[in-house]
């Protein structure tokens, strides 16, 4: 037994020697050349690192229908149309910073109307003054299948409501309860409401409370727009009366088109922010005097010239629309994409050339 032990204790030192005269060998190279290679994991590190792909822009995974922005829940509510008041008196109006839409259209005596349309914004922020509804109001307000939020209205509107049986809410007739009357103000020119209380009045009416609203192609984020044909740095629309005179300035910064009044900053009283639009559009439609009141109709359906101003430029396009769809607004036979943002949507007579109610200023 003792023979085996030194037997496998001398074979013990042989391997040992062999192993140290192994490392003294690479030693001696690595001492000869002065370099080492390199760790594969290393090397596969570098790699990655060098191949990783650009980041994308991440896509939203909702947007609100009426605006093309970003969401962090899908939009379905019934938008709100509400008839606000654009009386000089009634300016600065409370709660047009948190529309979706905003339509300038004329009643009676050249004064012009707001339609404000309301779906993606669910505060309780007041919104007035409002006004009364008119026909093609209701009309319009059908387009995006909105429920009509107004006070009082003509007697035509009147019989459309009443004799079809459209669902509204009207403060003097059948919705007091969800408007209220400001102290700062008289009458006409004080009557509020607001989302919260609106959406109440839908429930307790049993309306219809979601919607499938037509939607608009809309620029990704950071893309320009397409199909422009000339800059404009600002604008001029020209309705009837001297004091209805509308004007946007465009600001680079944000890229959008402030808004104003008889040259004076157009205000929303409740924040004191200054009214602007992603997208501001003028659209020619066909006008008739109905009786000596001077209420209108106004030619909603079929086609028409329009200007489309987006990010400081315009494109000279037409307006078209069929029931039951959105009125769009296309170039050569392509609808034009919108920018993100609010759109000022203006609808003015079409006796004269749209030209000749709208200047632009290229720089």
């Amino acid at each position: 037994m003792s023979r085996s032990i030194s037997q496998r204790t001398q074979w013990l030192r042989v391997m040992a020697s062999a192993l140290l005269c192994m490392t003294l060998m690479s030693c001696s190279a690595l001492s000869k050349t002065g370099e080492s290679e390199p760790a594969p994991q290393l090397i596969e590190q570098k790699t990655e690192l060098e191949a990783e792909p650009p980041k994308e822009q991440s896509i939203p995974a909702f947007t609100a229908p009426l605006t093309g922005l970003p969401v962090e829940q899908p939009v379905l509510e019934r938008p709100l149309a509400i008839m606000i008041n654009n009386a000089p008196a009634a300016r600065p109006q409370a709660g047009l910073s948190q529309a979706d839409m905003v339509y300038e259209v004329l009643a009676e005596g050249g004064i012009t109307r707001l339609v404000a349309f309301f779906q993606s914004y669910s505060g309780d922020v007041k919104i007035g003054p409002v006004r009364s509804i008119r026909p093609y109001l209701i009309e319009l307000g059908e387009t995006y299948d909105a429920l009509p939020i107004h006070a009082g209205g003509s007697t035509d509107a009147y019989a459309i409501l009443q004799q079809q049986k459209k669902e509204h809410l009207d403060e003097i007739s059948n919705g007091g309860a969800y408007f209220w009357r400001s102290k700062d103000r008289r009458p006409p020119h004080n009557l509020y409401t607001d989302v919260s209380r609106l959406r109440k009045g839908i429930d307790y009416k049993g309306y219809v409370k979601q919607a499938e609203v037509p939607v608009y192609p809309y620029l990704k984020s950071g893309e320009a727009p397409v199909m422009t044909d000339e800059s404009a740095a600002s604008l001029q629309i020209r309705f009837l009366l001297k004091n209805y005179r509308v004007s946007y300035t465009y600001d680079p910064a944000d890229q959008q088109y402030k808004r104003f009044v008889n040259e004076k900053s157009h205000m929303d009283q409740n924040n004191n922010q200054q009214l602007s639009a992603a997208n501001v559009i003028v659209m020619s439609a066909s006008h008739r005097t109905l009786d000596d009141v001077g209420r209108l109709s106004v030619a909603l359906n079929g086609s028409g010239e329009a200007m489309v101003f987006q990010q400081g430029r315009v494109i000279h396009a037409q307006w078209q629309h069929t029931p039951g769809d959105a009125v769009r607004f296309m170039k050569n036979g392509v609808e034009i994409p919108l920018t993100p943002g609010t759109s000022y949507i203006h609808v003015v007579p079409a006796d004269t050339s749209l030209n000749e109610h709208v200047t632009i200023n290229t720089k």
